[in-house]
């Protein structure tokens, strides 16, 4: 029989055990709890830098992608402004402004200088001839130096005579005739033709129009008239009408052999250079229409 001492004793070692299991247990409870906290807390902090790293990634690809496709437009637009810029002769853009210098009625004494002129200053020009005026053998060398040259010559008629060219339609055989001249002296075959007193009013005739068309010429106007022949003792006339009536991005002077224009020309030049505009010569293969008629045709 125990006694109550023992009694007591066992008890209480009974209880020591049950807080020590509590204890136990509880602790074990606490230690799950803090271990799958923070395994969570860690795993989400993870998720997070995973998931911010995957959208930065995702950012740069895309940068590097929209890069990709400004680069490729860029190409794509210098290719179209390249193949844009070779259908202008020259490799000009189609936005540059452009001049064509041209001289009538020669050629004449003052055709070498006004060659000198434009060879100064690295310009070509083109010149309608006379008939007339290229069968003068001592006149021949400077027609082929101006080809020689890279100047274009083409034909003014045989005569100038408007009552021939017109009224007696003599238009055609007269140009025909005019061209053959400059192939004998130059060698080179020439189509392109400028009407004496314009293609208004003399190509108003529809029969000579066809006749023009059947012969495969081209007929050049012009867009600003210097009015040289006019005003021959006032050259600052001439150039002020140069100045005011010179403003499109395509302009064709005319002008003439003469002497008040040969003294004109480099300060014509320098005015036009001045202006933006690029010295262009004509070309057969390069031709656009350009005639008072507006005729495509020719």
């Amino acid at each position: 029989m125990l006694t109550p001492r023992r009694s007591q004793k066992k008890k209480l070692k009974m209880y020591f055990m049950i807080f020590i299991l509590l204890f136990s247990l509880s602790t074990c409870f606490w230690m799950i709890h803090f271990f799958s906290k923070g395994t969570f807390s860690i795993d989400t902090v993870e998720d997070k830098n995973v998931l911010a790293k995957t959208v930065e990634e995702n950012r740069f690809s895309t940068r590097e992608v929209d890069k990709e496709k400004e680069e490729k437009q860029k190409t794509a637009d210098e290719a179209e402004e390249i193949e844009e810029g070779e259908e202008v002769e020259g490799n000009q853009s189609k936005f540059t402004k452009k001049v064509y210098l041209t001289f009538d009625d020669g050629p004449s004494k003052w055709t070498g200088d006004i060659l000198d002129v434009l060879k100064e200053h690295g310009i070509q020009a083109t010149f309608f001839m006379q008939g007339d005026h290229l069968q003068k053998s001592f006149l021949q060398p400077d027609v082929k130096r101006a080809v020689e040259e890279g100047h274009y010559v083409g034909a003014h008629s045989m005569t100038h005579d408007y009552n021939e060219l017109y009224k007696k339609r003599k238009f055609v055989p007269e140009m025909e005739e005019a061209l053959n001249l400059i192939h004998s002296i130059t060698g080179t075959y020439s189509q392109l033709v400028r009407p004496p007193y314009g293609s208004i009013p003399g190509l108003k005739d529809k029969e000579i129009r066809n006749q023009v068309i059947e012969a495969g010429l081209k007929v050049w106007d012009w867009t600003v008239d210097s009015q040289d022949w006019k005003y021959q003792h006032d050259p600052e006339k001439i150039l002020n009408i140069i100045e005011s009536e010179t403003t499109k991005d395509v302009e064709v002077i005319l002008m003439h052999e003469k002497e008040q224009t040969l003294k004109l020309l480099p300060n014509i030049i320098a005015y036009l250079k001045e202006q933006g505009y690029v010295f262009e010569v004509y070309r057969d293969q390069n031709h656009f229409p350009n005639n008072f008629l507006s005729d495509n045709r020719f």
